[in-house]
């Protein structure tokens, strides 16, 4: 059953996760990362961010899977980019700060981190490697206040 509703009918879901005070970033976070290295172009970025319905890319280093996590540019990123927007790449307005969590840290303190740093996303890492696993967004949070209830 999926989510739906409308504005007489309260939306009712069907996700069940624990409560706030005891989640997880594992239990709300997306897995995966879309990455792009430093000198992509702006307007390939916006097309990844289009096309997938994501809100940030993290921009690696180097090409490829191996490029280590720079920076992220969040969709707020590509709005301010202004003027001659189309000939910037992803490092020159990758304006997000990039501020990671672990996997197995509680929810609570990656709200914590995302108002400490006025972001809204939160490059999710395996807690062993260090390696990206996903992103955990505002909105992930919000799922959890909605939902949580174990």
């Amino acid at each position: 059953m999926s989510p739906t509703g409308t504005t007489l009918e309260p939306l009712r879901g069907s996700f069940l996760m624990p409560a706030f005070e005891n989640a997880r970033v594992y239990d709300a976070m997306r897995v995966g990362v879309f990455t792009c290295p430093k000198e992509t172009s702006l307007k390939e970025v916006a097309r990844m961010m289009a096309t997938h319905h994501i809100h940030c890319v993290i921009v690696t280093e180097l090409k490829g899977e191996s490029g280590q996590p720079w920076g992220v540019i969040s969709d707020l990123d590509l709005v301010r980019a202004g003027e001659g927007a189309l000939e910037r790449t992803a490092g020159e307005a990758a304006a997000t700060e990039l501020v990671t969590v672990a996997a197995d840290e509680t929810v609570e303190r990656a709200a914590q981190l995302m108002g400490e740093h006025d972001i809204s996303h939160l490059v999710v890492v395996q807690p062993q490697t260090g390696k990206p696993a996903g992103v955990l967004s505002t909105l992930d949070i919000a799922g959890v206040l909605a939902w949580g209830e174990a």
